[in-house]
Order: C-alpha cells, then structure tokens, then sequence
C-alpha cells in the first residue's frame, strides 16, 4: 500500500472513529431512514438523499411517513444535524455514501438492478478519493464487484483486479447487506449483528469502523460477494421453511388435521425445529424475491437451484389457493364470487406495520377483481392505497363498522388492532388465512 493510501485510509477511519465523518445515506424508506437516526442518535452528521421530494420535506419538517417511526424521533434527529435533500450534488461533500435502494424484480422474475445503476450513475461524478461507498441493498452475489465498482470507475471494466483494488483506486467500496425486520421490537436494531465485506483490506477495515459506531457487533467476511451471498441464505432458509409449512397446510387441510396445532405441538422439541408459520403467501422485499435473484445468478454457472425455486414457486401459488377457497367457501353458501362483495382485512405483508411491498394481499384482490368479486380492504396502518410498482388500487380503507354489508371477509393479516370476535360476530362468512380466529368456534369460519 502506498504512503498516501495509508493516510487516507487512516484520516477517514481517524474521522469515523470520533464521529467526525459525514455520513450520506441515499434513499429514505424502510431501510435507509432508521440507519440515518442510528447515526443521528451517535451525533453523526447525517444527510439523506431520496429522489421523492414529498418525502424530503417530510423529513426536513420533522414529521414521519413510516409508522414504526414518531415524529419526535426525526425531530431529535434534525436537532443533532440530520437533514434530507434531493441535491446528489451533495454526495460530494459526504464521507461515507451508503445506497439502501430498491432491488425488485422485473416482470420475468429476473433481477431489476435499474436503482442501483441509475444511483451509482448518478453519485459517480460526485466520489472522490478518499470517500467510503457502502451498498446495502440486497441483491446477488457479485452485485458489488461486478456492477457498482465498473460504474464508478465510469464504466471501465477491463481490469477487475484493479477495480478490486483499493490502492489504486483511490476510493474504497464495500458491501453490506441490511436486516431490517419491520415490526420485530424484540430485538434492539443495535443488537443486530452488521455482516461487511470490502473490495480489499482497507475497505473492509473502515466499514467495520462505520457500523462499529452504531451495532455492537461487526462480521467481517472475506469479499462482498460473501456478504452478499450471507444476505441471500438468511432469507431463502426462511422462504424455504415457509414454503414446506405452506405446502403440509394445504395436505393437513385434505386430511382435516389443524396444522397449527401439529407446529405448536412439535415447537416443544428443545433442539433441531424452529417454527415457521404458513399464511396466504409471502410479502416484504427479500424473502419473496431472494430465491430468484440467486437462481437467476445461478443460471451464469450452468446450476439450477431446482429446490429454491420450487419454494418460490410454492409461495407464489398461495393468494391462488386462498381465492380458490374463497370461491368454494361461496359456492357452499349457494353465492358465486362473480357480483359478491368481498372485504380485505389487512393490505400490509404482515401483521402491526405499513409496508404493502409484495404482499400477497395485493395478489388476492387482483385475483378477485379478475373474477368479478367488488373487493374493499380495510388496514388500520394503510388508510389509502394508490398506485405502486405493481398495483393500482386507488382505494382508501374501508370502515369495520360496514363488516356486515359483505358476502366474504378474508383475514389477510392479522393485525393486533384487530377485534376478532367481534369481526366474526358481524361478518357473514370469515376466510382465516393466518389463525386469527384460534379458540373461535363459529359456522360462518372457513380456515385456509
């Protein structure tokens, strides 16, 4: 390493370790705004970046778009020095860049790296030497090295090794992949151990130092590709898992046993299961598309992921044998879905958060809307639902008061706000996708 590499690498690890560094995060959603009030909160100075400027002045004015986060908490924020901007001008002036943007799949369920591209494009005139660029966003292994790095280096690929290199480059790139569960309070965020890997020694050593300062555990890995790699295992055991449990829910049901009973009862053993749960399919960015981001990735090696894929596809079959259900729960009561009225409890992927990326609730109203059912929703968390990357609602939650007026209710997520008896005690016919009703006996229950 060069003398002036060495002192670069120690000025900017000398400035995160007293809290000197200036810290940019770029894009402010479920990912990015609870790392930038991690930092806040360790007196950092702080700047988000977000293309939505209805988001940034949000924040700018002290307020929240994100329930788990009060606005008081952005307020002692912006009182320790964070402020949001559209300006990636800025990044300029930042000494570690962190990009915690989308990574959602195209309609071929191929990867959509389109916001990682289009950031890095965008910030690349703005990286200067000596700055630390961390990508959080999950995505497939080589993301880091293959794609972030050559786009930096203003699209020059022809030496890896030197893209790899952080002497030469001047700048250093690592990767780590974010672990966020929306609505787990179990678990403090700072708790949650960090997983880093660099693009080289120096990268490795000072991305450790960034989050160092805010989780009380760092795991180095040997390269970006393994962080990226750990990323993807993490979620795919549990969309596998689920998958397994979906998939004996639908046998369990032809042999009229309660599945959930069979994992209550086979959680008791102390050692080799752990409980996973079934339900009307998967939501949430990873664990839905992970599988296919590594099976995609899988095919540039001549290896399919046979068993990963048939968990997605498992999971991705579920709001089709939720409808499926719905329509013969009807049929038994002499209705047709064509015509029935028909209300959504939960828009949300899972239960007491507002997040609606990939929930299965959006499938199964779409599903229903084909079919001809007049399907409303309603979510304490979600009062209106407009148009999304694959949605186009345009509907705002409807009153319980009104559980009454429909043929069909279908518990979609179980949200603890939720008055269960009282729902069943109103509705005509209740459609349980997640046991909500557990310990109520009622005719107009349907379990699925």
């Amino acid at each position: 390493m060069t003398s002036n590499s060495l002192v670069g690498t120690k000025e900017l690890k000398h400035r995160i370790e007293t809290h000197e560094a200036r810290i940019g995060i770029i894009g402010m959603g479920y990912v990015g705004l609870p790392l930038a009030l991690l930092f806040s909160e360790e007196h950092f100075q702080v700047t988000g970046f977000d293309i939505d400027a209805h988001k940034v002045e949000i924040l700018n004015q002290g307020g929240s778009y994100i329930v788990r986060i009060p606005g008081n908490t952005i307020q002692m924020a912006r009182d320790s020095g964070f402020r949001a901007t559209v300006d990636y001008g800025e990044i300029a002036q930042m000494d570690v860049v962190i990009l915690c943007v989308p990574t959602p799949l195209d309609e071929y369920h191929a990867p959509d790296l389109s916001y990682i591209r289009d950031t890095v494009r965008s910030i690349a005139p703005q990286v200067h030497d000596g700055q630390l660029i961390i990508l959080e966003s999950t995505t497939y292994p080589g993301t880091t090295e293959e794609v972030v790095v050559p786009l930096l280096e203003n699209g020059n690929q022809a030496d890896l090794r030197m893209a790899m290199d952080d002497v030469s480059r001047g700048f250093y790139v690592a990767f780590s992949p974010e672990r966020e569960d929306p609505g787990n309070d179990s678990i403090a965020r700072r708790d949650i151990p960090k997983v880093v890997g660099g693009c080289g020694a120096a990268a490795v050593e000072l991305a450790s130092a960034v989050y160092a300062s805010i989780f009380n555990r760092v795991v180095p890995v040997s390269s970006p590709a393994a962080a990226e790699m750990t990323k993807l295992l993490e979620n795919i055991y549990r969309c596998v898992n689920i998958a397994l449990v979906n998939e004996l829910k639908q046998l369990c049901m032809r042999m009229g046993i309660d599945i959930f009973e069979v994992i209550e009862a086979a959680r008791t053993k102390p050692f080799g299961f752990q409980a996973f749960y079934p339900g009307p399919g998967l939501g949430g960015h990873c664990i839905p598309i992970d599988p296919f981001y590594l099976s995609w990735k899988a095919k540039q090696f001549d290896f399919h992921t046979k068993f990963i894929e048939l968990a997605g596809e498992v999971n991705i079959g579920m709001p089709y044998f939720v409808v499926d259900n719905i329509i013969e729960a009807l049929s038994q009561r002499r209705k047709s879905l064509f015509g029935s009225r028909v209300l959504v409890l939960g828009l949300a992927y899972k239960r007491d958060i507002d997040d609606l990326r990939e929930s299965p609730s959006l499938t199964i109203i779409e599903l229903l809307q084909k079919r001809g059912a007049r399907v409303e929703y309603n979510d304490p968390f979600i009062p209106s639902a407009g148009q999304g990357r694959k949605y186009a609602l345009n509907m705002t939650s409807t009153s319980l008061d009104r559980i009454p007026e429909f043929d069909c209710v279908i518990i979609a997520t179980d949200h603890s706000q939720y008055d269960y008896p009282s729902i069943v005690s109103k509705a005509q016919l209740i459609v349980d996708t997640r046991n909500a009703t557990k310990g109520l006996t009622a005719d107009n229950i349907v379990r699925c």
